[in-house]
């Protein structure tokens, strides 16, 4: 149980280190959203300073992060100054569409990464371990940015149709993100498990070598298989901001984009504090089953 609660102390500070570096860097960018009005003749100095009180620009920052931090806790974000309506309104949507996005590349890289990097680990040097190995190695040295412009190239070279805005170009590209890393790491585990004198024994005993593979190796490797499940996550969480955006897809990214380029410091700050927290959750959710699967993690657990 002390394992748990120091996991979610843990993910709590996260949380709170991230809201409070979030807030000081906007702060500290030079200018705020209300810059281009007061430039503007037809808008009157009275005007723009109702706007400032009206989101507390008139106030310390000590004093706006509290309130923002009190609302927060809430749900509540306050007020778009682009768009003036509820940042929780605004952000819902796109959230959604985030998750969308996510889960499902998510899916699809853990059901294709795990079994094949298992399957080049019984057979290391063989045709497919040199091809994945090879391919995996040429996708983790290009930008997640290339890597979506790659396919709207593809897509317009061989007349695929319309990409933008589309699910399937955009889980294609996350999934071709984050797949060499799942697929390597699970390689690499399995084939050092592979290596242990347990193995050995095993096969002397004359059991099948795919049993040996699948039930036992692939067992034994699961906590750093588990391990990585928390970075998985937390690619796909930033990696899938510069893909909604390359591809158009109606996410946290685009909006998260246009936010800072305008300045508008509530849905900035809301829409970094949601991307950790999916973040954190996904940690958390990888250290719980870490502390479920490993008997050794309960035993240094428990009471003393």
């Amino acid at each position: 149980m002390r394992f748990v609660l120091r996991r979610l102390v843990h993910a709590l500070l996260q949380l709170a280190s991230v809201s409070v570096l979030s807030f000081a860097l906007m702060e500290l960018a030079p200018g705020d959203y209300l810059d281009d009005m007061k430039v503007n003749p037809q808008i009157p100095a009275e005007a723009v300073e109702r706007w400032r009180e009206r989101y507390g620009l008139d106030q310390d920052l000590i004093t706006r992060y509290g309130r923002w931090l009190g609302s927060a806790a809430r749900g509540e974000f306050g007020l778009s100054m682009a768009y003036a309506l509820p940042v929780s309104v605004l952000i819902q949507e796109r959230a959604w569409r985030t998750a969308q996005l996510s889960s499902v590349a998510l899916l699809l890289t853990w059901s294709l990464a795990v079994p094949l990097g298992v399957a080049c680990a019984a057979h290391p040097d063989g045709i497919a371990d040199r091809a994945l190995s090879g391919s995996t190695a040429v996708l983790l040295s290009l930008p997640d940015l290339l890597v979506g412009l790659l396919i709207l190239t593809a897509a317009i070279h061989w007349s695929l149709g319309p990409v933008s805005g589309k699910l399937v170009p955009a889980v294609l590209g996350l999934s071709l993100i984050s797949f060499p890393a799942v697929f390597r790491h699970t390689r690499s585990a399995v084939r050092d498990a592979l290596k242990g004198p347990f193995i050995l024994h095993l096969r002397a005993l004359g059991i099948p070598e795919a049993r040996i593979v699948f039930l036992h190796a692939l067992r034994s490797s699961m906590n750093p298989i588990i391990g990585l499940f928390g970075l998985s996550l937390a690619g796909l969480t930033s990696s899938s901001l510069i893909i909604e955006v390359t591809l158009s897809w109606p996410g946290l990214g685009p909006l998260l984009l246009e936010s800072i380029l305008s300045r508008d410091v509530p849905v900035v700050l809301a829409a970094v504090l949601l991307s950790s927290t999916m973040l954190t959750a996904g940690n958390l959710a990888a250290d719980l089953l870490l502390y479920a699967s490993d008997p050794r993690i309960r035993v240094e657990d428990g009471p003393r």
